[in-house]
Order: structure tokens, then C-alpha cells, then sequence
């Protein structure tokens, strides 16, 4: 339903506390988050016919229990955006749910002895009382929670939609194996080190059975619709483009020669953006898991190929592929022939090479690529030169290179190709290689399609039933959701217990009847939040998983807010989830986020014991500037990082909460650093910004005292008014008029907060204007504080009697009569040189400000009577006499 309209619906609420007592944040600001819920302040209204909508969002939280400052940062900047878009008369989506499922609450679980559910619950309870303690405006009547069965239902039916675009499919392949988590990760799970994203442990390579989304399909809408999105950071567009990586070169085929057959007709393909190192090539190598190994091993090698394979699947892919580590392989005992010179390819698998990078095969030119010449340098292959600076063969032989020619040349032992130079030569073999039907220009991708099987249990079941007659068979909607079986007994890490569930597990397929099973593999929980955005506009829909109308009418987001450490997961899924339900007829639009913030982290101050490594809390170091470790008296080590409880040097938001109040926590994440840079915490900062609330607080009650009240709406002077009215009102106006372009997209919040302190200092003489320029002052002060300290604007509004809700005021507008100056200062200059100003009428002429400044003290007392030859004037600004 439609929110009441708090100018004329709120009841009779009562005040926190008498203005003449000290500032109390803990009275104010319970007092006023009781009202808000109970007048349902924040609930989204329904747009009316013609209002502009705003859809402020922060990427919603894991629920661990515990709020730290980088969510309180991300959550009050986002609640500062909706709550100026509000007063601007906006209709407003400010939501916020919860990314529950995943492997941190069964690993908690198994742990604690609890079920995952339970303990979910209970710290999305814990944690919704630390965010309404914040004052955020949030509908809660939204709230979407990823592991109850109203949610994942649709998320099932997503997948279904997927499934049924064949974008959704399972196939056998290498995986990447967390051997802590004992479960499958996606390629971008896993980070630069090799190493799992939530275990750290260095990830395992193993060949499975999986489901797969299609991303690829998007690869190229993608990459080319990240120059629609000029509302996002160049660093996130950037590590987008850089991880689908799009390349465009040339696909080879390398025919298959194997025993008996030199005539084969199966081919091994090979993309390169070298073609013409094409006649350098003296060996194949294939990623030990290519589907080929098998087809192409010698009877002879198989053994060590079998324990080769084995080896490499315990092995790391940083491992494999380290610049430092010895290039490792074996031959297989077959060939493949060269498409071109008909010469025969000896076959190898090694370590360097990778299924999921290219086509899982390389052609070996090890005297143009580093890593070809290291194994081949190796395993005694040959090194034959193809391209050189100058079209010559190197001097010496080929036996003298000691180290790869990675540039472009010209050609050398080529055939026919002699004497081209690269450029030139790759669109001719190019060419020849498809006169033969050897070879094509081709475009590829470094992304690759999405794994979102997980062998854990708390996630979303995969509505699929696998039947031995009809193979793999969706669940019916109307069968949906696929509920998860609670209290289940959790062996332990590795061990999914649906597999064991018979009474879930065993059911009959949905088309013809035979016994069947369920998929045991839950999804990735990136699926969940990879369309969360799109139910909040729909949240409490019991029939679809949204109404495209409703979708379309709030999105896409206009402000999303979240940390840059998921520019390629979570963001580029969610595009992708956009596109292809776009594609489906769900959605009018393609792309889920305008404009995107990346905040940066809070970072503490962090002592170490640089000789034994260990962390001390800043509390036990008595002397900051001095710090010694109070077990041995060692000097320790002092530097900012992220506030961590590994290295002792976080701070509890509600701590700070609890001593300063909510008001004085939001103003400080907001003041000290721009959004998007570290903010380091700083205690004394935090008690500079609770002694400005304070200020503001004696500010309006010194107003109050003196019979001040905003129950009429401040006069529009239209007469001349005294200098000290003019004063004031250029001082407020001015703080309009930089605050606005502070928060207008450039959301400069610091700066904001610094102009709202200078304008608290130029009220310093409000006592001394007119009435009617004195209530324009705490009107305007009010309204523009309100976004930053929502608790303490409204009390201060509702002390001197304002109109309803002070979030629910329009937003201030600077007026232009009051921003003119009658008077300014101007700079003059001697040659160059700054000697002084000389205050002049604003509307002073070029020719007005070179006459004043010629006959100012300061020009007879540098140019001692003599007339200056030339006058430079910047209008406005300064006057240069030039002797």
C-alpha cells in the first residue's frame, strides 16, 4: 500500500528530550527510530502519475552476526543518496535482504553443532537490530532472505528459465577443487595466487560432472554494453573487460595421425594470434585433461601418461602454471601433421597448459614464445626460427638462441611466406589455412562459462531430476520449490548429506514415470544474488518471481553501492542474469545497474611484532607515538590496514554507537575520506564530529530561547535588508548551493559535511538578524543536515515546531539574489607579485577596478608615484600593474 503522507499523518510523537539538557544521542535516537516504525516512514510509496522513481541499493550482506565499519560505510552512504532523493520528491526503493546461504554457515554449523538455518536466523536478527540502530531508511516490508523457500523458489524457476534457453546444461571437465571446502569453485572464485577465495587453500584440479551457465553466449554484448555504463568506475569497466578478454587471431587444425591411420580424419584445434609463427611450430602440447589425451596416447605410454594425468590433478593451477616452476610434460608417442608443410607434429601434455584457457591445445613454437622455449630447451625439442628483426637467419644457428623472439618481423623459413613481414603474413597463412579448410579467423574469449555446481548442502537445490530414461529432467514449476531438507545431519566438511536423504532423493521422473533422482548439488550462492535486485521490486509476490511492470518501473538501479572486490563476480553475473532474462521476455532492459559506487575499505591503525609477527591490540600500547609490545617491551611496527579481527585492530560499530551515537558514527564514515577512498579511523576525528552534534544542538537551542519557532515558512525578503541579514543569507545559500553540488553524482559526502560545519560557524552572529532570516537559517540548516544525522534533524525540527517529518521537507534551493555580493575582495599585483587587496563593488567594470587600483595606498606605496605602463585585470579577481 501507498505510505501516508507523514506531513499530515504522523500522530502526536512526543520529543526525546528538553532542549536545555545536554545533548543525549542514545534518547534521541531510540526515541525516533520507534516512531519511524511505527508510522511506517520508510515504506515505499507507489509512484504517482508523472513523480520520478530513485532506486537506491546497497549489495545486501552474508549474515555472520556482527555489522563491521565497511558495512556501516556502504549502508550509510546509500541511505544518504535515498534520503536526498526523497526531499528532492522522488518515490523512493531503499531495500535492503540477505545473501544466506553458503559455505561460512555450514562450516559455522558443523562447527557449533547447530543447524545452518537456525544459525542463519539467528544472525539475521542480531543484525537487522545493528542496522535499524544506524538510522538507515529502509523498507523492511521488502526484505528478501536467499535461503527461505518464497525466495530460492524463483531462483529455482530462473535456472529453469536457463535451462530451457539452453543456457543452463552439465557436462564432464576439469574443475577447480577447493580441498578445505570440498567443493567445486568457478574460475573467478579462485584468486591470482591459485587460491581459494573463502579457504585460501591452493586449489586442486579434478575432472567431474557439472552444471554449467552459458555466459559465453553474452561474452560480446557484455564487453561492448561496458561502454553504456559511464555511471561505473573505469577501474571496474576495466576489470571487466580484461577478465572476458576478448583476442582475435587464428584457429588451426592440426589433422590426428594416430597408429595405423596417417590419413586420420580427426584434427587437434589450436587458437593463436601468431599465425605466422605457424612454420616455427616442432611439437604439440595438450592440457593433461583434453579429451583427446586418450585418442592420441600410444599404447606404449599410456602408464605414464595415466600417472602423469594423476599427478597434475592434485596439482595446483598456480603450481602448474608458475613463471619460476620447471616446464613438465610427456610425449604421448603419436603425431599430428602440420597443416601446411604436411611434416609430422610430435604430441606431448604438460602442466603449463590448461583446459580452460584457449582450446586446452598449444602449438610449441619455442623460439617465439617464452614458455614453449623453456620446455622445449627442457625436454631436448627443437627450436626452429621463423621470424627475425631483419628477415635473416640469426647468426650462429638456431642452436644459439637464448631466449625467445616474442615481436613482430619478417619471415624467415617459412616456404612460400619468406620475407613477409608479421602483419602482413598472418592475414596470408590465415588465408591459406582455409583454402585448405585448416584454419579460420576467429574470435575468442578469456571468460568462460559459469560452474554453479557446489557438493555442499546448504544452498539452493538444482531443480533437476535425472531419470535413466529421459536423462535430465526439469522439475515442474508448479512442483516449485525444491525444498531443501532441514535438520539433516552434517558429517563434516566434504560430506553432503542430500545424497544420503532417500526419502528427498528418491523420487519418479516427471515424464514417464520411472524411478529417478534428484540432482544432490546445490547451486553457487552467486546465483542468488545475481537477480535479488530485481525481487525487491516485487518482494512479496506469491505468484511469479516478479511482474515486468513493476520490474521496469523501478529499475534499472539508479545507485548501487558495494565493494570493488566483486567488479567481476557478482557484477558481471548479475549482467549476465539481465541480459538473458531480458532475452526471455522478463525484463525491458539489458543492463541492472546505472550508476555504481565502490567504497573504499576502513582501515585501523595496526601494531606488529615485526620479530615474531605478532599483532597487539592498540589498546594495550600505552605510547602511540612509542609503541612497544607490553609482553616484551620489543618496539613494534605501526602502518593503517584493513580493519581485520586477525590483526587485533578493529573497532566495534556498535560500540562507537553506544558511546556517540548513530548520528556521530554516520557524520564521521562520511567526513573523513571521499566515498571511494580508504577511510583510516581516526578516534579523535570521531569525537570532533560528536562535538559539532552538540554545537548544532546549543545552536538551536540558543534559537529556541529566543522565541524562535519554523511553525510559519520563512519570509522571501523583497525589501533591502540590513548587512547582517544579507550576510546570513548569502552564508546559508552558498552552503545550498555547494552541498547540492557535492551530492549531485559526484557524491562528495565529505566535502558536504564540511560545508554544513562552515555553515554552523557563519550562523555565529544568527542572533543578531532579522526573524524571518534567523528561521530561514535553522530551516535551511535542518533540511540540509537531515541525510547525514537523521535522528538529530528530526528532533531539532520538531523542538521549534516544524511541519510534519523533516525527511519529508522538500530539498533546499539556492537563491540567486542571495548569492550576489555587493562588495569583494580583489588582489592587487606589482609586477606579478601579490601586495595586497582593496575591497571594490562586485559590479566594479574592467575599467572602475583599473582606476581603483591605481589610486589605492598599496599602488602609491610600490610605485611611488609613477604610472604603471600597463594594467592586466582579471575581472572579479585581480589587478597587475606592470611599472
Amino acid at each position: 500500500m501507498p505510505a501516508s503522507d507523514p506531513k499530515t499523518a504522523l500522530p502526536d510523537h512526543g520529543l526525546a528530550q528538553p532542549l536545555q539538557e545536554p545533548y543525549s544521542p542514545s534518547r534521541v535516537e531510540a526515541h525516533w527510530q520507534q516512531h519511524w516504525r511505527a508510522c511506517g516512514q520508510y515504506r515505499t510509496p507507489e509512484p504517482r502519475p508523472g513523480q520520478d522513481t530513485f532506486y537506491a541499493l546497497s549489495m545486501f550482506p552474508y549474515p555472520s552476526g556482527n555489522l563491521h565499519m565497511g558495512h556501516v560505510r556502504n549502508y550509510v552512504i546509500t541511505d544518504v543518496v535515498a534520503r536526498v532523493q526523497r526531499m528532492k520528491g522522488k518515490a523512493v526503493l531503499h531495500p535492503m535482504g540477505w545473501d544466506a546461504f553458503g559455505l561460512p554457515a555450514e562450516n559455522a554449523a558443523i562447527e557449533r553443532s547447530v543447524e545452518p538455518g537456525r544459525w542463519t536466523e539467528q544472525n539475521i536478527a542480531q543484525m537487522r537490530r545493528q542496522l535499524d540502530a544506524l538510522g538507515l531508511s529502509l523498507d523492511w516490508e521488502r526484505e528478501v532472505t536467499t535461503c527461505q523457500p518464497d525466495y530460492y523458489r524463483w531462483t529455482q524457476w530462473i535456472f529453469l528459465e536457463l535451462f530451457a534457453a539452453g543456457l543452463a546444461y552439465q557436462k564432464e571437465a576439469a574443475v577447480n577443487w577447493d580441498p578445505v571446502d570440498q567443493t567445486v569453485l568457478a574460475n573467478e572464485q579462485v584468486d591470482s595466487q591459485g587460491r581459494s577465495w573463502r579457504s585460501g587453500a591452493l586449489v586442486e584440479r579434478r575432472l567431474l560432472r557439472q552444471w554449467f551457465l552459458g555466459i559465453t553466449h553474452y561474452a560480446q554484448d557484455l564487453l561492448e554494453d561496458l561502454k553504456l555504463l559511464g555511471g561505473w568506475p573505469e577501474r571496474v569497466r576495466t576489470m571487466q573487460a580484461n577478465w572476458i578478454g576478448r583476442s582475435t587471431g587464428t584457429q588451426v587444425l592440426f589433422p590426428f595421425m594416430p597408429p595405423g591411420n596417417d590419413q586420420g580424419t580427426v584434427a587437434v584445434e589450436v587458437f593463436t594470434t601468431r599465425p605466422d609463427t605457424l612454420f616455427g611450430v616442432t611439437y604439440m602440447v595438450l592440457s593433461p585433461e583434453h579429451t583427446l589425451v586418450d585418442s592420441l596416447t600410444h599404447p606404449e605410454q599410456q602408464a605414464t601418461v595415466a600417472a602423469f594425468r594423476d599427478e597434475m590433478a592434485r596439482t595446483s593451477t598456480m603450481e602448474r602454471t608458475a613463471d619460476d616452476r620447471p616446464k613438465r610434460g610427456v610425449p604421448l608417442g603419436t603425431h599430428v601433421r602440420h597443416p601446411l608443410s604436411g611434416e609430422p607434429v610430435p604430441v606431448w601434455i604438460a602442466d603449463y597448459v590448461l583446459l580452460d584457457y584457449g582450446s586446452g591445445a598449444v602449438m610449441g613454437v619455442p623460439a617465439h614464445d617464452s614458455r614453449d622455449f623453456d620446455f622445449a630447451r627442457r625436454h631436448g625439442l627443437p627450436v626452429t626460427v621463423v621470424i627475425t628483426p631483419d628477415g635473416q637467419d640469426p647468426p650462429g644457428g638456431e642452436g644459439s638462441l637464448e631466449e625467445a623472439f616474442c615481436d613482430d618481423g619478417v619471415l624467415v623459413n617459412s616456404g612460400d611466406f619468406n620475407g613477409l613481414p608479421s602483419r602482413l603474413a598472418k592475414a596470408r597463412i590465415t588465408a591459406a589455412l582455409a583454402a585448405q579448410q585448416l584454419g579460420k579467423e576467429k574470435t575468442v574469449y578469456r571468460l568462460r562459462d559459469w560452474l554453479v555446481s557446489r557438493q555442499r548442502y546448504w544452498g539452493c537445490p538444482i531443480p533437476i531430476i535425472h531419470c535413466p530414461n529421459c536423462g535430465a529432467v526439469p522439475v515442474p514449476q508448479d512442483q516449485l520449490p525444491v525444498e531443501l531438507p532441514r535438520d539433516l545431519p552434517l558429517a563434516g566438511k566434504g560430506g553432503n548429506p542430500l545424497a544420503k536423504a532417500k526419502a528427498w532423493l528418491e523420487v519418479d521422473c516427471p515424464v514417464c514415470g520411472t524411478p529417478a533422482r534428484r540432482e544432490t548439488d546445490t547451486m553457487d550462492t552467486f546465483m542468488c544474488s545475481s537477480w535479488y535486485f530485481l525481487r525487491y521490486a516485487d518482494a512479496t509476490n506469491a505468484q511469479q518471481a516478479f511482474q515486468r511492470e513493476k520490474v521496469d518501473q523501478w529499475l534499472p538501479v539508479d545507485q548501487y553501492v558495494g565493494g570493488v572486490e566483486h567488479a567481476i563476480l557478482h557484477l558481471l553475473y548479475s549482467r549476465f542474469f539481465t541480459k538473458a532474462l531480458a532475452d526471455r521476455g522478463l525484463l525491458g532492459f539489458r543492463e541492472p545497474f546505472q550508476r555504481l559506487l565502490t567504497q573504499g575499505m576502513v582501515q585501523a591503525i595496526t601494531y606488529r611484532n615485526p620479530r615474531t609477527g605478532k599483532y597487539v591490540a592498540p589498546a594495550q600500547v600505552q605510547d602511540p607515538d612509542h609503541p612497544l609490545d607490553p609482553e616484551d617491551g620489543e618496539p613494534l611496527e605501526s602502518f593503517f590496514e584493513k580493519m581485520s579481527k586477525s590483526k587485533l585492530n578493529g573497532v566495534d560499530p556498535a560500540s562507537v554507537v553506544a558511546r556517540y551515537g548513530a548520528d556521530t558514527a554516520r557524520m564521521f564514515v562520511l567526513f573523513k575520506a571521499p566515498p571511494e577512498k580508504d577511510l583510516e579511523w581516526s578516534d579523535a576525528d570521531v569525537e570532533g564530529q560528536f562535538r559539532f552534534l552538540q554545537r548544532l544542538w546549543r545552536l538551536v537551542a540558543a534559537f529556541r530561547q529566543r522565541g524562535g519557532r519554523l511553525n510559519r515558512a520563512p519570509d522571501s525578503p523583497t525589501t533591502k535588508l540590513a548587512a547582517i541579514d544579507r550576510q546570513v543569507r548569502r552564508c546559508v545559500h552558498t552552503a545550498i548551493q555547494a552541498v547540492e553540488e557535492d551530492l549531485d553524482g559526484a557524491y562528495q559526502f565529505n566535502t558536504a559535511v564540511s560545508e554544513l560545519m562552515k555553515l554552523a560557524n557563519g550562523l555565529g552572529n544568527l542572533d543578531k538578524a532579522s526573524d524571518g532570516v534567523q528561521r530561514e537559517a535553522m530551516d535551511t540548516l535542518l533540511r540540509l543536515l537531515a541525510p547525514f544525522a537523521p535522528h538529530l534533524a528530526e528532533e531539532l525540527w520538531r523542538q521549534l515546531d516544524g511541519a510534519g517529518s523533516v525527511h519529508s521537507q522538500s530539498w533546499p534551493q539556492p537563491d540567486s539574489e542571495a548569492l550576489k555580493q555587493e562588495l569583494r575582495d580583489v588582489v592587487i599585483q606589482i609586477q606579478g607579485k601579490t601586495r595586497g587587496t582593496m575591497t571594490v563593488p562586485s559590479t566594479a567594470s574592467q575599467k572602475e577596478l583599473e582606476r581603483l587600483a591605481c589610486g589605492s595606498d598599496i599602488a602609491q606605496r610600490w610605485l611611488k608615484g609613477t604610472t604603471p605602463r600597463r594594467v592586466i585585470v582579471v575581472p572579479g579577481r585581480l589587478v597587475n600593474l606592470v611599472p
